[in-house]
């Protein structure tokens, strides 16, 4: 899309870096506190057994995910270097010192220029916080924050296990120590509608963080979601409404907040609905078109200060 839009991740990692930067996804075959048992079991109702991620582990390490990645985006997309995406599952969810080993491993691989952390809000103690800390006062790292909604009983309604309040302990204690936070948001969870989605705009605008990744709703079979969908408890977005949403959504942004991305990338083989959530480029050019037609850009309803 064009720059003039929204502030994509490809301008902003080359405007730090001067070059073309790719994030590599990682499976450090870790878990989550609301599959293990320790918060609940089953997860998020629109989780799948990968937690979001590759399902890479435990068939290869930290380093050959990276390399393999490495050689891929070199290839595709003319990289030269590359953030190590910790991204499956929760990633702050373990003892320390291996996520210490986790963190140093990907550092240690040539052309590796920062490390993005995903994880939950109530996953992450002031140690954790304190060793990457560290770790970004020698490269750059950001902290992935599933929020989803701002709304709690969305949140409620959808397992998330953590209330909105949670999240935002979590960005003040990462904040204070310099990382920097790009927070998840879900269009088209159940019981919300447009105006729901844009009060999690206009609340996230109004925080200290610098990115948001947004994603569509769609159903992965064997999940709780599947279930409630086949029994006709859930319908999906259509194209033009999420479109309409997306493009809206923008628009309560500040102009230098980073988008990471649109919408997700499902895998063909686990969908079930929407399947016009496989045609990435067709559901991009729709936000695009949208933005045009009703003059709309990231940061145009912006509300500086509240």
């Amino acid at each position: 899309m064009s720059s003039s839009l929204y502030f994509d991740l490809n301008q902003a990692l080359r405007q730090r870096f001067g070059c073309r930067v790719q994030k590599i996804s990682l499976d450090a075959g870790l878990t989550c506190p609301n599959r293990d048992g320790s918060l609940g079991r089953g997860g998020c109702i629109y989780c799948n057994t990968r937690g979001s991620g590759t399902g890479a582990w435990p068939s290869q390490s930290i380093t050959e995910q990276l390399e393999a990645g490495k050689a891929f985006a070199r290839s595709r997309y003319k990289a030269e270097k590359f953030i190590a995406y910790f991204q499956s599952f929760s990633n702050t969810y373990a003892p320390l010192e291996k996520l210490r080993r986790l963190y140093e491993e990907a550092l240690a691989v040539p052309d590796i220029a920062g490390l993005t952390i995903g994880t939950r809000p109530d996953c992450v103690d002031n140690a954790v916080l304190d060793l990457l800390a560290g770790i970004s006062r020698e490269t750059w790292v950001t902290m992935e924050y599933g929020l989803q909604s701002i709304h709690d009983a969305t949140l409620e309604r959808i397992n998330r296990g953590h209330t909105s309040g949670i999240f935002m302990d979590a960005m003040e204690r990462t904040r204070k120590r310099g990382i920097d936070i790009c927070a998840h948001v879900i269009l088209g969870l159940p019981g919300e509608g447009r105006k729901e989605m844009l009060e999690t705009a206009e609340a996230l605008a109004a925080t200290d963080i610098q990115a948001v990744k947004i994603h569509l709703l769609y159903v992965i079979r064997g999940t709780a979601l599947h279930r409630l969908h086949e029994a006709g408890g859930y319908r999906c977005m259509n194209r033009e409404d999420y479109a309409e949403t997306v493009a809206e959504f923008l628009s309560c942004l500040p102009p230098g907040m980073i988008i990471h991305r649109l919408t997700g990338d499902p895998h063909p083989e686990e969908l079930a609905a929407p399947l016009w959530a496989l045609e990435k480029q067709a559901n991009l050019q729709a936000i695009r078109e949208t933005l045009r037609k009703r003059n709309l850009w990231q940061g145009k309803n912006w509300k500086m200060g509240r």
